[in-house]
């Protein structure tokens, strides 16, 4: 049976989106054709509490509760998963609103450490398509929105018919319309999004839908997604097939870019009708469940994050867009947008303290007003006690709800020259002041500009910038560490840019030769002018490429993990310092120096295999227990590097090394020792995982 609603859900669905669908001219707001249909979802919705042709059913649920974090500006990266639930439920319901779930099976697992909580609904699923009054969290996250199907709340809503679609089915076609739903008063809770409605029975055949920001009571949350799937059971009854829900929260205190992510999953199966379910069983809460020893006793079929849905992983489940989109489309952003006001605001926890040879010790703070209409204003600041000076940046920017936007802005602050991130901030603090191992090449940069987020497009998130800029070198400043002695910095020429620059990043994996693979790039172009007059490099103009990549595959109990990065540019032949391509330290080359490697053209290529190994288990207590279990990465890098400049300590050339890397309590923190083959060393880092890198 369970196969039979699959291929009945991939057909339904195949048909909607794709060749069977049969679009007809759309309707007018309310229209005598919208109303009627609506009338008749409405009459249908209310007999069928009523309905003695189906006095009751049962049937089995299967479905996961998975918690995702979602880390970095702008969130470039898919979110990962912190903790999963694998639930298996009997489902009753008895004519006419008896429903009862029963869990008769549960498992979970930690992939990083969290104390979360489920609401008690998050552990079922919808029945009846929704009540007549929606609830969500038990009520502490939605409450009291009207069913836009019922005598309640039918006058609450303007209703259009978008699309007519056909559905082939064994024996018969279904006609379904896409009746598309927003509230009156986008200031009062309500629903949006799009209902799909039989048109000769007027079943609802499919809702996905989002809420109205007055809908929310907890005031972290970003936006509820909910995606419900009826099948036809019997040729006679609509019930549910599939569901989806996803639920995004951040922070309302503080402006920093992380995010948590519930994403709930189910298939439900198995039914049986008219069985004359005795009302007994509907005694006792809605959800219940079976005492842990015999929850313990259901089957499960391997491991947990190995029969993941492979959507749960993604940047955005393409469902879940589709109904940000549509709700977007239909009433205005503020309606869906957070509340205004302000907040204190960072990218990550290194913007309230750091430490480097520039600075010393720098500290900061940052700020951030939301005054509706996407309108979202920040300002943040530095100041280092070594340098003595103040660094911050103001913008002002218009925001959309798809993620595209455009921002004015300038700033004063010390930019980076790599390209590859060698170490956390918040470790290359720590390692600058006491060892003085600072893994940062800084030069002083006073910008203004536009930039632009352009949205996906080809599958790439897009981004453009437009400055110009006051470029300088920067000198050590910090008082010398407690052992060892700082590096040089780089010897950033001083001069005027106009520049020019287009990055994308690619959030969902695509297969290649075998690997998900993501990656990142960056085209920049720029005209650049001596500060001095007397400067003898002149004006000059340049263009540099960037492009990394990162790809997995798991081969039985291991994973592959392929890692490449290469840059160029195009420049006269004496290059600014600041615009070459560096290379050497933990990341790109593992047994060398950081960035002892600089050139015109440079490239890194890592291969890794991880395999568990056993590791002594570690309780942390209300936040779980690390598994007795660590990863073993051994691994091989190799650098190219050529056209280097005068300053550069090494040659062009090839440059191999091999290390073996350990990572431990959930893989968080991470252990490596690496041996450079050319003209190299032995080296030892010790940092978290780069995937809390944006963050710190």
């Amino acid at each position: 049976m369970k196969r039979v609603l699959a291929a009945i859900r991939a057909a339904c669905w195949v048909a909607l989106c794709c060749a069977l669908a049969q679009p007809v001219r759309a309707q007018a707001w309310n229209d005598a054709r919208a109303r009627e249909l609506v009338e008749r979802a409405t009459d249908r919705r209310a007999q069928q509490l009523a309905d003695t042709a189906l006095r009751d059913y049962h049937a089995t649920a299967h479905g996961y509760l998975t918690f995702l974090a979602q880390v970095g500006e702008n969130f470039p990266d898919p979110p990962k998963v912190v903790r999963s639930d694998e639930l298996a439920l009997e489902v009753y319901w008895r004519a006419p609103n008896l429903s009862k779930q029963r869990i008769v099976g549960r498992r979970d697992t930690l992939a990083l450490p969290t104390n979360i909580a489920y609401h008690q609904d998050h552990l079922g699923i919808v029945q009846n398509n929704f009540p007549s009054i929606i609830r969500l969290g038990d009520g502490d996250e939605v409450h009291d929105v009207p069913h836009p199907l019922s005598r309640e709340g039918i006058n609450d809503y303007d209703f259009a018919i978008a699309d007519s679609l056909s559905i082939r089915l064994p024996g018969h076609t279904v006609q379904v319309y896409e009746l598309r739903v927003r509230p009156r008063d986008p200031a009062q809770p309500r629903l949006v999004g799009a209902l799909y409605v039989d048109r000769e029975t007027g079943d609802v055949v499919r809702m996905a839908f989002t809420f109205t920001r007055p809908a929310y009571l907890d005031k972290e949350l970003e936006d509820i997604s909910i995606v419900l799937e009826n099948a036809l059971v019997q040729g006679r009854f609509w019930l549910p097939l599939h569901q989806e829900v996803e639920i995004r929260r951040t922070g309302k205190w503080l402006d920093f870019p992380a995010r948590g992510i519930i994403r709930g999953r189910w298939e439900i199966s198995g039914y049986e009708t008219n069985a004359g379910l005795s009302p007994s069983i509907f005694s006792g809460p809605e959800i219940a469940s079976l005492p842990p020893r015999e929850l313990e006793l259901h089957e499960w079929h391997g491991r947990i994050l190995d029969s993941l849905p492979s959507d749960v992983r993604a940047a955005s489940d393409d469902d879940v867009r589709k109904v940000q989109e549509e709700a977007r489309a239909l009433v205005q952003q503020q309606s869906l947008s957070r509340a205004q006001g302000a907040s204190l605001s960072a990218r990550r926890a290194s913007d309230f303290a750091r430490v480097n040879r520039v600075e010393g010790l720098a500290l900061g703070a940052g700020a951030t007003l939301r005054a509706g209409a996407g309108v979202v204003t920040t300002l943040r600041a530095r100041y280092g006690f070594s340098d003595h000076e103040l660094k911050g940046r103001a913008g002002i920017a218009l925001r959309r709800g798809d993620g595209t936007g455009i921002e004015l802005f300038g700033t004063r602050d010390y930019r980076d020259a790599g390209d590859v991130a060698e170490r956390s901030t918040a470790v290359n603090s720590i390692a600058s002041q006491e060892f003085g191992s600072d893994d940062s090449d800084q030069y002083d940069v006073r910008s203004g500009g536009i930039a632009a987020e352009l949205g996906v497009h080809a599958g790439l998130r897009w981004r453009a910038e437009g400055a110009y800029e006051r470029q300088d070198s920067l000198r050590v400043r910090a008082s010398g560490p407690a052992w060892g002695s700082y590096e040089r910095t780089i010897p950033a020429r001083p001069l005027h840019e106009e520049r020019l620059t287009l990055g994308f990043v690619r959030q969902q994996a695509v297969t290649l030769a075998g690997m998900a693979t993501r990656f990142s790039g960056q085209l920049r172009a720029g005209f650049t002018q001596p500060l001095d007059d007397d400067d003898v490099h002149g004006k000059s103009q340049f263009a540099r490429a960037m492009l990394s990549a990162h790809g997995e595959r798991g081969i039985g109990s291991g994973r592959l993990v392929l890692e490449s990065t290469i840059g160029g540019i195009v420049a006269p032949s004496d290059a600014p310092a600041q615009e070459l391509v560096y290379l050497g330290g933990p990341v790109s080359g593992p047994g060398y120096d950081y960035h002892q490697f600089a050139g015109r053209e440079g490239g890194t290529a890592r291969i890794e295999w991880h395999t568990r190994v056993p590791f002594f288990g570690l309780s942390l207590g209300p936040y779980g227990r690390a598994p007795a279990s660590a990863t073993l990465a051994p691994f091989a890098t190799v650098i190219y590097t050529a056209d280097a400049p005068a300053f550069s300590r090494m040659p062009a050339g090839w440059y191999p090394s091999v290390g073996l890397g350990a990572l431990m309590l959930f893989d968080i923190v991470r252990i490596d020792v690496a041996r450079g083959l050319r003209r190299g060393g032995w080296t030892f880092s010790l940092d978290v995982t780069r995937d809390l890198w944006p963050i710190l």
